[in-house]
């Protein structure tokens, strides 16, 4: 899985403006909604809301935001029904793309995202179109300048995970059965190892490389979709520059 985008992906995140970071918050706030709708507004009964929340935290999204969300999808503040959905589609240079959104309007957010599409030279897919090229894993994303990469697979393994890539600067990311997820974190917080993202993941089999023009439409069109509030995750098959 060597070359996997997350870490490009999270410093793109990094990049960017403050102004941005309304839209991190919009989609963190979604997140919560489905959690809750899902398990419940208690975190310490509701494991996965309990992992959106410190996703919020390590965002810097205020305590009163975050409290905010979690009584608006309780029904306090009035509610909204948001609903899950996976898209897939193509992007320029025959790239496979699958997005995770959640949306209280899906015929708005289909429209929105084929437009996105069709402005690339791409287009919206139906279903399996392209999931086939993907493999649902748990992706650990850990900071360790001052740790090796057979300290970090060390770790790894006795936490049972699959693969660890060692993406430079101290930064690895590890891999793992999504049952895994939880496991693979706590070991890494109890080697004293700063978790930069812990998530489920569409993790892609192969990367395929872009020239110039198409990679440059293949951002532009990565931006809008980062951008739609409705998107939550966008997953791919392109490796980044």
């Amino acid at each position: 899985m060597s070359g996997h985008s997350k870490w490009a992906t999270i410093k793109r995140d990094k990049a960017k403006t403050d102004a941005a970071r309304g839209n991190v918050f919009t989609k963190i706030g979604r997140e919560i909604a489905i959690a809750v709708k899902n398990g419940g507004g208690d975190p310490a009964l509701n494991p996965r809301l309990a992992t959106v929340i410190q996703k919020a935290r390590a965002n810097n999204m205020p305590n009163e935001n975050i409290q905010r969300s979690i009584k608006k999808a309780t029904g306090e503040l009035g509610s909204v029904n948001y609903e899950e959905m996976v898209y897939e589609g193509y992007g320029p240079g025959g790239s496979a793309v699958m997005l995770d959104i959640v949306t209280d309007n899906k015929n708005r957010t289909s429209a929105d995202i084929r437009h996105i599409f069709d402005r690339a030279g791409g287009s919206l897919a139906g279903p399996n179109a392209v999931a086939y090229l993907f493999t649902r894993k748990a992706v650990v994303v850990v900071e360790a300048p001052n740790k090796k990469e057979d300290d970090i697979t060390m770790i790894a393994l006795e936490a049972d995970a699959d693969d660890v890539e060692d993406n430079q600067d101290g930064i690895f990311t590890i891999y793992g059965d999504v049952s895994k997820l939880a496991q693979i974190k706590s070991a890494f917080e109890k080697s004293g190892v700063k978790i930069l993202s812990a998530e489920i993941e569409q993790v892609p089999h192969d990367l395929i490389e872009l020239d110039d023009n198409k990679y440059a439409s293949f951002e532009k069109m990565l931006d809008n979709l980062e951008e739609n509030d409705d998107v939550q995750n966008v997953y791919h098959n392109v490796a980044m520059k």
